[in-house]
């Protein structure tokens, strides 16, 4: 369930979900200045349906504090990470860092965003919505339910704690399955596993070690990387809705079934020349985020690459002048569907485009 580490040419997309497996959960007692915990769960599951078992795990993700290590699975990879989250005055600060070979980290306070790699010598710091935490689940909403199939599939004891097995299953071939093990008193996550339309496990998340704690100091949300000789790379402009609805008027001609189009901006990003066109595409649950940029020596011709990375899947394609670019935690043919798709209205100037 992290969402990976995706990079595209000079676009970096990265976002983290937190799922724990096998942990031994340690809290501390919490004084009456720590955050509010989420409710607590007690008697049968009928107390709450699989929908707000989901809505109470990410509540427990973003409100709790807790430090822990998890093996990451996928493409018969594994790698050790480490999360640190906490809330406090009404501020999150979260710290993702690889504990394998590349050393790479990723800390957020607010808004701002640093991503130290050390393989590439580099940190691009940007800006983020307050309300886009590294940790987290895609939320359900009334239309979820039309596209994926969420279901309780029992009670079960892991690691001698009582969990509700919750399995989140796709109606259609555009969209992964989740299957779930919360833990029935914090709603913490214990075990987590994403599958392609076969069933096939793609990815799981094993955490080594989990504590839930009233206070974290703030020497674990420095980064550990020396950045000496490192080229810094900024875009401290939070993204921004274009001034006007038609001066940027890329969109999908088509959509896979739910998805539609929730935000369109204008964006500066590491390495571009100008500003990026960004959209993203939603079914509520997943995300795919679009962007376009002119690519002026194609001379015409059209060119795609490919790129999956577990449950990541890229696909970038070049036609008459502009490189598009699919990202998202879904299936291949999904991010290829939409991208094949954008194009611009008729009499739209891309924002690449302006000012030439």
């Amino acid at each position: 369930m992290p969402r990976a580490l995706r990079s595209s040419g000079r676009l970096l997309s990265l976002a983290l979900a937190c799922a724990v497996s096998g942990v031994a959960l340690a809290e501390e007692r919490a004084p009456q200045s720590s955050p509010p915990a989420p409710p607590q769960a007690h008697g049968p599951s009928t107390e709450h349906t699989p929908a707000e078992w989901l809505e109470r795990m990410n509540t427990a993700l973003n409100t709790r504090n807790y430090d822990g290590t998890f093996s990451h699975w996928q493409g018969g990879q594994v790698e050790m990470l480490r999360i640190i989250h906490r809330l406090q005055d009404g501020v999150v600060s979260e710290r993702l860092a690889s504990l394998d070979g590349s050393g790479r980290e990723f800390i957020r306070t607010g808004s701002s965003l640093s991503c130290y790699l050390p393989d590439k010598r580099t940190v691009l710091v940007e800006q983020r919505p307050t309300d886009q935490s590294l940790v987290g689940f895609p939320t359900v909403n009334p239309q979820t339910a039309n596209f994926y199939d969420i279901r309780e599939a029992g009670h079960t004891r892991l690691n001698h704690r009582d969990t509700h097995v919750i399995t989140v299953s796709p109606k259609d071939e555009f969209r992964y399955g989740y299957r779930l093990w919360i833990d029935d008193s914090t709603a913490m996550p214990l075990k987590s596993q994403l599958s392609d339309a076969h069933g096939h496990v793609i990815e799981q998340i094993v955490f080594a070690s989990l504590t839930l704690s009233s206070r974290l100091a703030d020497a674990l949300f420095k980064p550990e990387v020396s950045t000496a000789g490192f080229q810094w790379l900024r875009n401290d402009a939070a993204p921004q809705l274009l001034p006007g609805a038609t001066a940027t008027a890329w969109n999908a001609m088509r959509l896979p079934p739910g998805f539609r189009m929730t935000v369109r901006s204008a964006q500066m990003l590491p390495g571009s020349a100008g500003p990026v066109d960004h959209i993203v595409f939603t079914d509520g649950f997943a995300s795919v985020s679009v962007f376009v940029e002119p690519q002026p020596d194609s001379g015409g011709a059209v060119i795609t690459q490919f790129a999956t990375v577990g449950s990541s899947s890229a696909f970038s394609t070049v036609a008459n002048g502009q490189k598009i670019t699919a990202v998202g935690e879904v299936p291949p043919a999904t991010v290829e569907y939409i991208a094949s798709q954008v194009r611009a209205a008729q009499g739209a100037s891309p924002v690449g485009a302006r000012g030439r």
